[in-house]
């Protein structure tokens, strides 16, 4: 059985290795990601694992996401430190969830419970992450979003509160903060990075460029093949700030929430 370990901690990698050892004395681990980039990555370009073992927070933000930005095709144990009440959540989706650290006789009944349905059903059907998060959020505290940036301004540096900023955006390889009042700051952070810190109720990615606050958008178009074009403050030169078709109706609800 080959295993990935997708887990942010050292010690806690340590403690599943010798765990997995100890109740399946043919599994290999085959990889170790501590990230939502460093998973994905590692997803996208090795044969899927037999099993992988997941924190469900990561150095990045929730491992979560990584289920948004491809199709897992292995079954997932998930490791947390969330109470039990909040684990019920996790049990509507058959899905199994350990708490840690993790205990032998916990892993060994969790890999005994993949063999028994993995022998009934062999191709595993793939679960609905939306509707796990969404279990999840009505039970445990909400996350806590970015309120502030340092930025790097001549030789000194200065705090930029989130309340301030317009929108976010890429050039090359450059990343930009602009505020409000047209000021623009280059940042250490991507696109992808800067939408697990802040408040997905203020903040909406518009295409691969932009990430823009809800204040910050003046008019809304209609552009070709369906797609909306948005018009900013402070304006922006020399490209066009689009939504593709397929994400009109996610924004359409977001500016009306």
């Amino acid at each position: 059985m080959n295993v990935l370990i997708v887990e942010d901690e050292a010690l806690a990698v340590e403690k599943l290795r010798s765990t997995l050892r100890a109740v399946e004395a043919q599994a290999a681990v085959v990889g170790v990601t501590g990230s939502i980039r460093s998973s994905v990555e590692w997803l996208r370009t090795h044969p899927a694992p037999d099993m992988i073992l997941m924190d469900i927070e990561l150095s990045d933000g929730q491992s979560f996401e990584i289920f948004r930005q491809l199709q897992v095709r292995s079954p997932v144990i998930f490791t947390t430190s969330y109470d039990e009440y909040a684990i019920r959540a996790f049990k509507v989706n058959s899905v199994d969830y350990l708490l840690k650290p993790v205990e032998e006789e916990d892993l060994k009944a969790a890999m005994q419970k993949y063999r028994d349905v993995h022998q009934k059903q062999p191709a595993l059907p793939a679960f609905d992450v939306n509707v796990l998060v969404k279990e999840l959020q009505a039970q445990l505290k909400q996350p806590e979003y970015r309120e502030r940036f340092l930025v790097k301004l001549g030789q000194r540096f200065v705090t930029i509160d989130t309340s301030e900023i317009a929108y976010f955006f890429v050039d090359g390889r450059l990343y930009y903060l602009v505020t409000a009042d047209g000021k623009k700051y280059t940042i250490d952070y991507t696109l992808e990075e800067l939408e697990q810190m802040l408040d997905p109720k203020f903040f909406f990615r518009a295409g691969r460029s932009y990430l823009v606050h809800l204040r910050s958008v003046v008019q809304i178009h209609s552009y070709f093949n369906g797609k909306l074009k948005l018009q900013l403050k402070p304006a922006v030169l020399g490209s066009d700030v689009v939504i593709s078709k397929e994400r009109t109706g996610e924004f359409k609800k977001w500016m009306g929430r």
